[in-house]
């Protein structure tokens, strides 16, 4: 691992927790099993710096904030802006410095969910099947009855909850299955496709409620893979990295049988993740090559159904927005929409303005929702004045 004189030694048991993960967000390879997914030839961006910290916003108090104000409030590590394709700021600190690729978290769901419409334009896999067309080995489970959409669209009904800090739930038993916590002496680990087997339904219909749940986005790995024929890691890339001209390499974690984290395990370089916003920004088109397909960037940016978002528990967020494969749709009038990542990742896509920010940190909660708040209008800031 890189070193930093403020950072401490994280393990297997911390590396989540400050001050552990300012190192170890950026080092998750020493900590978890991984694969890697080839970069291409890099695609060097066109600069035109503009200083962004003394941007000027009201803040969800009611208070002028400025942007790096914000940005040391957030325990951010990195920050990357892009108008119209050109970088106009670029920051790093902490001990990261922008060259070794830093986990996202779920913005990986929305990266898994831009692979299964490369598969669907392919012919390969339709949202509208049963999952069990391509994975049989969930039929007794809260997936046997749902479909792929419900899965891109997270309103499958299951009794999984989403809770990162009980340590008595389901979800400790998730992350040991995805290797991503110890387990107790002597314990073997189930691996991440049985404990997905094994997930419960809840009471109401599929399609109903929006319910945020990290294993749907692992399912869609799994019901990517068969449907694709090929492993994630391969479809990552030969369809999507190396097409878009990443600079590096992405790295992603498995289980004790290979399977992806396609749910949270995803690594990049925050300029990786800027192309990525930039490519989606541009209709998934990339040096007049149509990279993703442009049918399904439009869905995404467009579609989907609000009332399930708005009986869901993160209404809060985007009281106008909706959720569709896995991106969140804001409903502001920018038209911005964005993937989210815990503790304070950030990839957020500005049509309007032809704004992309991107941004890793490592802060100390997992969902902080003032803090959330703040970024939000700050993001606000720096679109309109960059």
């Amino acid at each position: 691992m890189t070193t930093h004189p403020d950072e401490a030694e994280p393990t297997l048991a911390n590396w989540r927790l400050a001050p552990y993960s300012s190192r170890s967000f950026h080092n998750v390879e020493a900590l978890v099993p991984v694969v890697r997914a080839a970069a291409g030839t890099p695609r060097p961006f066109e600069t035109a710096p503009t200083p962004v910290d003394g941007i000027a916003f009201e803040g969800p108090d009611g208070q002028e904030r400025r942007v790096g104000e914000a940005m040391a409030a957030t325990a951010t590590r990195g920050l990357v802006v892009l108008k119209r394709g050109r970088l106009v700021a670029e920051r790093y600190g902490h001990g990261y410095d922008g060259d070794t690729p830093h986990i996202i978290f779920s913005i990986t769901k929305s990266v898994t969910a831009l692979l299964a419409g490369i598969v669907v334009e392919q012919g390969k896999l339709d949202p509208e099947q049963p999952v069990t067309r391509y994975v049989p080995e969930v039929a007794g489970s809260a997936y046997g009855d749902c479909t792929v959409r419900h899965v891109l669209d997270m309103t499958v009904s299951s009794s999984f909850v989403e809770d990162y800090n009980d340590p008595d739930s389901d979800y400790v038993r998730y992350r040991r299955a995805t290797l991503w916590n110890p387990l107790p002496p002597g314990e073997k680990p189930e691996s991440l496709h049985e404990f997905l087997a094994d997930m419960r339904p809840a009471p109401e219909p599929h399609g109903e409620i929006f319910r945020y749940l990290s294993p749907n986005a692992d399912l869609l790995g799994w019901i990517v893979e068969r449907a694709a024929g090929e492993r994630i890691v391969d479809l990552l890339s030969d369809h999507l990295l190396r097409p878009m001209r990443a600079e590096a390499p992405g790295v992603i974690t498995v289980d004790r049988d290979g399977s992806p984290r396609t749910g949270g395990g995803l690594s990049l370089r925050l300029r990786d993740l800027a192309r990525l916003g930039e490519l989606m920004r541009n209709h998934g088109e990339v040096e007049g090559r149509q990279v993703l397909p442009r049918d399904w960037v439009t869905d995404i940016r467009e579609a989907g159904d609000s009332r399930p978002w708005r009986k869901g528990s993160m209404a809060y967020l985007f009281p106008e927005g909706r959720y569709r494969s896995q991106w969140y749709q804001t409903g502001n009038a920018s038209g911005s929409f964005c993937g989210i990542g815990i503790h304070g990742q950030w990839l957020w896509i500005d049509p309007a303005r032809e704004v992309v920010i991107a941004k890793a940190a490592a802060q100390p909660e997992p969902v902080d929702d003032p803090t959330d708040a703040l970024m939000l209008r700050a993001f606000e800031a720096i679109a309109a004045a960059v």
